[in-house]
């Protein structure tokens, strides 16, 4: 077949297609109107109400109470969504109620918080991340789809996409850091992975953007709090991820429990009206997050449930997770006129619209396939992809004498910390349906290298209070009475590896700290360890940047491991041995101290960035700290050597609609294959509002042989150099623009062009 001949086939196809999905689409719309002609207000209400999972379904119905009115509610259609109900069995019940019982027999659509992995963990999104592997985030998210499909779920609460500079807040761990351009992509891929090329499929499943929006700007870093930004920061910094979700077609928001410029984000009309349904033009639905329509009450924005309910269908929110205000209020809101019906239509045809797609009206019951649960969940498949993400997750932070890799045969390794035996914390918050203390430790892993003799002491326990999700974990800040074993062992040993961190409830929803250093009595046991034997490995397992000064000046080897999930152990002993060589760069800063947070490499200048002569105080820093960050963001280390040179721009100046090409020579120097983050920078001298010294709009994943050389080509065009002004207009001006380019955020080469003002 001649080329013209094949590109004229495959014209034909695209068209044949395009045609196809809009008559589908046409078809559904259709439908929509045809069933929405037949709802009362009440059963209209009530596919707009979402109940948690309030009964075990294998059972009785329930005969009394409020789950006996629930499940009333289920049989007359007033209940259209359901969120922790898993496992075929259950969900088939529930979904049979509402399909075999109520008078139209709209399906529920059930959601989960498939935030990382269903039953099989994948590592935290934070941890994914710093992998910068767009490719195998998205198939991550595909095989936590595929899972959680197969045991009946057809919606997550996922991805949350918000940008957050504030190791405190525990929700960090959740999202994909502190940069817009990063979180843009990794929003982007995350949508692909769940909800694949086809919605109707049962091995994917909707996804969410979640929180709609600045939640991650909590004041204090302190969960639930308000925030307090200006629009430039709100335009530029919190809602691009948002747009890329948007743009990737994702079927759900959610918005969220902060205030933003004083009004409740649940019940925010220029966030969910105009921008999200207007601007945007999304046409799935947004769901409240849990009983915020009611904490609206709390906010002191409206006095009772019945101005909540109002407020937030005004404002575009479309159902209403656990407050029951909708059910409640909504029915007598319209029909007294204080609320449009034509409001409660447009939810409604969301919430439909997204259950069509999902296949659920020409099939209930096609995520109920046991015999699919049996084969999918907990599979060979699922092991195989969350140990892949989780080695490209790890951060070799510090190797000072190529401590690392250690050798396999021939040496007494030390291991100590309680973590490094804790099948538990790897799997990090938000696992919902995994199976308590089920993923592979380090001392399991590092015990299948027989070559060596492998000592293995506690040390000291990181909590020894509860480790419930919903209650406050003890802290052990007491308890050494397994110090002087560690530090016997270690002082025998020829290198001592440290599993150090936090436990997996010490950071996620609701877990914010003051404190960024190791948890408890763990600090002194690292530095007990080190006078006893210097060749200390750092192994730091945790959901969010800690501030480790003294162990960044003294411990000559330093992994970043995060929470890894169900393959924890066997990523990180693949690391430590040299059997995987590690790529991945920090997606978020690490503080020197948590009196600098938050803490930002994209920041602005300000007008004393830098002492105007010696020995002055005036300007712009701490009297008792570096202005920077002890690990920047971008930056990772291998086991191999890359050298960059030759940076060349194809011009030095361009006018407006014109790209300019980027290059730079990259060689691997070392003896090992490795893989390096080719990262692009720009940043804006003067304009009419002022840009930060530096932002991410690149990045090239490049793997080399030792010796071989590449060189790497980036296209910057316009929308690389826009920016938002404070009214959300978006820009292009005319000025110089430095180029940036290398592997993080402080280690570039650098050119400078200019873009003139014609061309307009």
């Amino acid at each position: 077949m001649s080329l013209r001949i094949f590109r004229s086939v495959a014209v034909i196809m695209c068209m044949m297609s395009s045609i196809t999905l809009q008559s589908q689409s046409m078809e559904i719309e259709q439908k929509i109107e045809d069933l929405l002609s037949r709802m009362t207000l009440e059963e209209k209400v009530g596919q707009m109400n979402q109940y948690n999972g309030f009964w075990n379904t294998t059972g009785p119905a329930p005969k009394q109470g409020s789950a006996a009115e629930k499940y009333e509610h289920l049989e007359k259609g007033w209940v259209g969504s359901m969120l922790n109900v898993r496992g075929v069995e259950e969900v088939r019940a529930v979904q049979k109620i509402a399909v075999e019982k109520s008078r139209l027999g709209i399906p529920l659509i059930i959601g989960l918080d498939v935030v990382h992995g269903y039953k099989t963990i994948s590592p935290i999104p934070l941890a994914e991340a710093a992998s910068w592997d767009l490719e195998a985030i998205q198939h991550s998210a595909a095989m936590a789809a595929k899972e959680a499909a197969a045991a009946g779920v057809n919606w997550t609460f996922a991805p949350m996409v918000d940008i957050s500079r504030d190791a405190r807040w525990g929700r960090v761990m959740e999202g994909a850091g502190e940069d817009p351009f990063l979180g843009s992509k990794v929003a982007a891929a995350r949508v692909r992975g769940f909800q694949g090329d086809d919605l109707s499929s049962p091995s994917t499943i909707a996804a969410c953007a979640k929180h709609f929006a600045a939640y991650g700007f909590a004041t204090g870093g302190r969960d639930y709090n308000t925030v307090d930004i200006g629009t430039a920061t709100l335009y530029n910094m919190v809602l691009p991820p948002f747009k890329a979700a948007s743009d990737a077609g994702v079927r759900t928001f959610m918005n969220g429990f902060n205030l933003l410029n004083g009004v409740p984000v649940t019940g925010h009309k220029l966030l969910q009206r105009d921008i999200l349904k207007g601007e945007w033009g999304f046409d799935g639905f947004v769901v409240s997050d849990w009983r915020s329509i009611g904490e609206m009450v709390n906010h002191g924005y409206v006095p009772d449930g019945r101005e909540a309910a109002k407020r937030a269908v005004e404002a575009g929110s479309d159902l209403d997770m656990e407050s029951y205000h909708y059910l409640e209020e909504l029915p007598a809101l319209v029909r007294d006129g204080s609320v449009d019906e034509a409001l409660i239509d447009d939810a409604v045809r969301r919430i439909l619209r997204v259950k069509f797609e999902l296949g659920l009206f020409d099939d209930p019951y096609r995520y109920c396939d046991e015999e699919r649960e049996k084969t999918v969940v907990g599979s060979e498949e699922m092991e195989q992809a969350v140990l892949d993400m989780a080695r490209k997750s790890i951060v070799l932070l510090k190797n000072e004498g190529d401590l690392l890799p250690l050798k396999q045969t021939g040496q007494t390794v030390a291991l100590i910390g309680a973590l490094a035996d804790d099948p538990d914390s790897p799997l990090g918050s938000w696992r919902l349906a995994a199976d308590d203390n089920s993923a592979i430790t380090v001392r399991q892993a590092m015990a299948f290298y027989e070559g060596n003799t492998l000592v293995y002491e506690k040390g000291a326990d990181v909590v020894v209070g509860p480790t419930s999700f919903v209650r406050d974990l003890e802290t052990n800040t007491t308890d050494k009475s397994g110090f002087d074993a560690a530090v016997a062992a270690a002082k025998k040993a020829d290198v001592a590896v440290l599993v150090l961190g936090e436990h997996a409830f010490q950071s996620g929803e609701a877990r914010s700290r003051t404190e960024l250093g190791l948890p408890g009595v763990q600090q002194e046991l690292l530095e007990a360890v080190y006078a006893a034997n210097s060749n200390v490995v750092l192994v730091l397992q945790n959901g969010r940047p800690l501030a480790l000064p003294w162990a960044a000046e003294n411990i000559p080897a330093i992994v970043e491991a995060w929470q890894l999930g169900s393959q924890s152990g066997h990523a990180i002993a693949q690391v430590l041995y040299g059997d995987y060589n590690p790529s991945g760069k920090l997606p978020v800063s690490f503080p020197r101290s948590v009196g600098q947070v938050p803490i930002y490499y994209n920041r602005h200048s300000t007008g004393r960035a830098a002492p105007f002569d010696p020995g002055t105080v005036f300007w712009s820093h701490y009297i008792d700290e570096e202005n920077t960050p002890q690990y920047p963001f971008g930056y990772g280390l291998s086991y191999t050597d890359f050298e960059y040179s030759n940076l060349q721009l194809s011009a030095k100046t361009i006018n407006r609609g014109e790209d300019l090409t980027v290059t730079v020579d990259l060689k691997n120097t070392g003896e090992r294959a490795g893989r390096e983050v080719v990262q692009l920078y720009l940043h804006d001298r003067y304009a009419s509002v002022v840009r930060p010294v530096k932002e991410l709009k690149g990045f090239e994943l490049v793997e080399l042989a030792p010796g071989e050389s590449r060189t790497v080509a980036f296209t910057i065009d316009e929308s690389l150099l826009s920016f938002y002004d404070r009214s959300g207009k978006q820009l292009v001006e005319a000025g110089l623009f430095d180029v940036m380019v290398g592997g993080s955020s402080v280690d570039v080469l650098g050119a400078t062009f200019e873009l003139k003002a014609t061309g307009n």
